[in-house]
Order: structure tokens, then sequence, then C-alpha cells
């Protein structure tokens, strides 16, 4: 069974963020000392990264999930929650990033080429950083954000500098045998080659590398055979060869007509690729080898269409892979094409970082009125909004009305206002499951009010006054001459005998 996958969906998901802790520091005489609680830890990165030791996407294929480690809730004493570690996924260079819809993400070339396809989410803040002046003691800490969650699929499209194509049996893996220190499975029935064939050839002080496609058949871009799984291995090669079988025994076939097909099938594939900084499929150098020409009836042929195959403007070379027959003609003659077309290569150029900053007037969030029958509400979208409500522990009056205030300073009431939102009316933060709804009210209470003083405050915290010896002396002499008044007047009453119950009185 072949090892070799270059297609997988890989589902991956960013670490989530640790909660903030709420926390009150205690000392001696002081059992109230401010907020010390610490901030929860950062998720966890998925990341794919460009490993030359890898060669095959088959370890996705058989473990499609990863999730990047979470990170760890916050502690008292200022204490810091630990950040997830990034996980970093190991691909083969020339690995293609996409979305489900087919849209390119990534396209990841050369050793140490990153992407982040998951992202951690970001640790809740604890009541120590949310501490301010007007808020000396928060009673409630942020919730972590969940880490992000995404399928993509990965493509490995080999990076090689010359292609060999044609149909099955051609001698493609016999020529690559040939050629290079490769040894790939040879036998006498079509569709041998189940995998791409890699070899590195050494002619002169020139190196290049070699990939052997699959076998081609008509309709292979559309699916036909092995063709279309493989087509995709051509896209990075710089020079096409065309392995033409002059010793066939099908019928209908010939060089002629097999260079035909096999144009034709790339020229389809070629139509629904997104060629960015690259030459065409159909411009790119090619030459055509006319293969076996060791057996007889196959050199006769050669011979008589090779005019015609110049004509077209093609290099030909007749060979043999299996006597080795003109190989060491057609070695040069595949450097000077790779040398030529290194140099015509566009240099690549560091990536520009583009910064792109928003609009003075742009709020980042949207307030959109929505009807449905009888039903009307309001939808708040923008990351900030739903950000914040993914943060918010509910179940904690404090938290609600922090929320409620951060929306405020944002302008969310403003534009609800605008937006004909009256009391009462149905609001919808979010999209999707996510989303959370309850009924507007402009101005929201925490219960902090109770202690006398605004939300956030607590006025024990506040209470700086201390009595000197002279007024502490002066109320336990108030204290102790109270008692005593109190004791002479139940002894008065008992000696009357006026002892009653409220029973009594009743």
């Amino acid at each position: 069974m072949a090892t070799f996958v270059d297609r997988v969906v890989l589902h991956a998901s960013g670490g989530d963020g640790g909660h903030g802790c709420a926390s009150i520091r205690r000392e001696k005489f002081k059992p109230l000392a401010g907020p010390d609680g610490g901030n929860g830890g950062d998720g966890g990165d998925v990341i794919l990264e460009v490993d030359p030791q890898v060669t095959t996407l088959l370890e996705y294929h058989h473990s499609p999930h990863r999730h990047a480690p979470s990170g760890t809730q916050g502690m008292g004493d200022n204490r810091q929650g630990s950040t997830g570690g990034d996980l970093v996924l190991a691909v083969p260079d020339g690995t293609v990033v996409k979305a489900t819809d087919g849209s390119v993400l990534a396209d990841l070339v050369g050793p140490g080429s990153q992407y982040v396809i998951a992202a951690g989410g970001r640790g809740g803040l604890g009541n120590a950083s949310l501490a301010s002046p007007r808020r000396k003691a928060p009673g409630f800490a942020l919730l972590g954000e969940p880490g992000e969650g995404r399928d993509v699929v990965l493509e490995l499209k080999t990076i090689a500098d010359v292609a060999l194509v044609g149909y099955p049996s051609a001698g493609k893996s016999s020529l690559v045998a040939a050629i290079s220190a490769a040894r790939p499975k040879i036998a006498d029935y079509p569709f041998t080659t189940l995998v791409p064939n890699l070899g590195v050839v050494q002619a002169g002080s020139a190196r290049f590398t070699v990939a052997d496609v699959p076998g081609l058949i008509p309709g292979a871009s559309e699916g036909k055979g092995l063709g279309l799984e493989f087509l995709r291995h051509i896209e990075r090669c710089a020079v096409l060869v065309h392995v033409l079988d002059c010793a066939t025994l099908e019928p209908g076939r010939d060089p002629l007509s097999d260079l035909d097909v096999i144009e034709s099938e790339l020229a389809a594939y070629a139509g629904d690729l997104e060629v960015q900084g690259e030459v065409p499929l159909t411009e790119r150098p090619r030459m055509v080898v006319l293969n076996k020409v060791d057996v007889p009836e196959a050199r006769e042929l050669a011979e008589m269409v090779r005019p015609e195959l110049e004509a077209r403007g093609l290099q030909v070379f007749e060979i043999s892979a299996a006597s080795h027959e003109g190989l060491r003609p057609l070695t040069f003659a595949l450097a000077a094409m790779v040398d030529a077309a290194r140099a015509a290569a566009a240099p690549s150029t560091p990536t520009r970082v583009v910064l792109r900053p928003k609009a003075v007037d742009d709020a980042g969030f949207s307030v959109t009125r929505r009807e449905s029958g009888d039903r009307v509400w309001f939808q708040v979208l923008g990351t900030k909004p739903e950000r914040w409500v993914r943060q918010t522990q509910f179940s904690n009056d404090e938290a609600v009305g922090y929320l409620a205030d951060r929306l405020a300073r944002l302008g969310v009431e403003e534009k609800l206002f605008k937006a004909g939102a009256t009391p009462g009316a149905e609001v919808v933060i979010g999209a999707g499951d996510d989303a959370v709804v309850f009924d507007w009210e402009p101005t929201m209470l925490t219960g902090t009010e109770l202690l006398g003083g605004p939300r956030g405050t607590d006025l024990r915290l506040e209470d700086t006054r201390r009595p000197t010896r002279a007024a502490r002396r002066e109320e336990y002499k108030e204290r102790m001459d109270a008692k005593t008044d109190a004791r002479a007047e139940l002894w008065t009453e008992r000696e009357s005998g006026h002892w009653t119950t409220p029973e009594d009185d009743a």
C-alpha cells in the first residue's frame, strides 16, 4: 500500500485562554487590602512550518484533529496563569493551504516558512488588572477567550525542476531510475506508479531534480485515472518532458497522437489554475523524449515522427531507458533548460508589510434593526462587542454591569437609540449559536450601589477615619454607663414584680 499522501483535511483549534482570577488580598489588621487576582494565560497557536525532512502528509491523514495547549487560570497574590505553548506542525516544502471553499490561504515554499491556521484565545484579566480609581475593588474577573477553530485543506505540490509526463507504461519511472539514484517500482502493467517519484540528476556541474508524474490518460483533467490526483505536482516544475512510447501495441496510439492528448489535458488543467508570479503551465519550456528505441520497430517509428516534432519547435531526443542509449545528451540538455529557466525566474522579493489604519470615525461595530414576522430585534456585530461578551461571566451582576459600561463607552447605546431601540427591546450581540440575547436597558445596576457608593467602589475601603485615644475612652465610658443604667432598670422591675410576656400583654 502506498504511504504517500498529498491531500488532507486538517481540523485545527487553538488553545483556550485561561480565566482571570477574582481575589482580595488579606493582611493582618487589614481584611480587605485590595484586589490581587492574576490574569489567565493565553492559549497556544496551531502553526504550519515547512520541514525539509518531511515529504508527505501521511501523519495528518491518520490524525487530522489537532488542538494546541490551553492557558491556565490566574491565581491570587497576582500570580499569572501559564501560557499554552504553540503547536508547530511540520509540513513538506511546497504545501498549499486552502480554505474549505477552495480559496488559497498560504503557499508554503522554503524551509522555515510558517502560517498560523488557528490562533489561540487570549487570557482573561484578573480583578487586579480591572481595578481603577473608580473601581477599586472589582468583585469579578474576565473569562478567557476560546481558541479559534478552523478546517483547512493541505495540498502538496512537489517542488522539482523537471516533470516527466506521459501515458502509463511510457517508461517514465525507468527513465528516472536510469538517470538518478531513485529506485521507483517498475512493472510491465499500466499504473504501476501510484505516487510521484523524485530523483536528483547530476550533469557535469549542474544538479537538478526530476519528478515522475503518474501516467495520464484522456480525461485526466476531469478526474479519470490517476492524473487528476497528481497533476498538481507539475505546477512548480520549470521544464516539462513528454515521454512518448514508440513501442506501444495499443491500437490507435502513436507518438504524435499521445503528445496531442497530453498537451490538451495539461491545457485543460492549467485553465483552472490561479498562477501567481509563475510562468503559465502552457508556456513553460518543454521537450520530447522518444523512448524504447532499443526495439527495432520503435526506432523506425521514432525516426519517422522526429521531423514533424521538430517542425513544431520541440527539442527531440531518442533514448532507451533500458539500454541507457542517449541518456547523457538528454541530461545535459535538461541541465541547460533548467539553468535558463532559473535565470529567467523573477527574483524573490520580501513581502511588504502594509499598514491599513482604521478611519477616525470607524467604531468597529454595527447595529442593525432586523424584523422577522412580528419579531423585531437589533443585532450588534463587531470584534470588540463580541469579544467582550465572550469574556463576561453573566452569573455575576457586577461583571454584567462592567460589560454595560464598556458597551456604553464604545457607543453601542447611542447607536441603539439612533436605530430606534427603546428600553426593553431585544438586542442580539454576535451571530450564530454564540450570540447573546437580552432585553436592553440603558442603565443597568450591578448591586454594588447597595453599599452606598457608585459601581466599583467599596466604602469599607474608603473609610480612613481613625478615632483618637480620648474619643475611644469617651465611647467606652458611654457604653459602660449605658450598661449600668440598663441593669438598674431591670433590677427595679424585678423588685416591683412587673414581669410580663408578650402573650400576657395580648
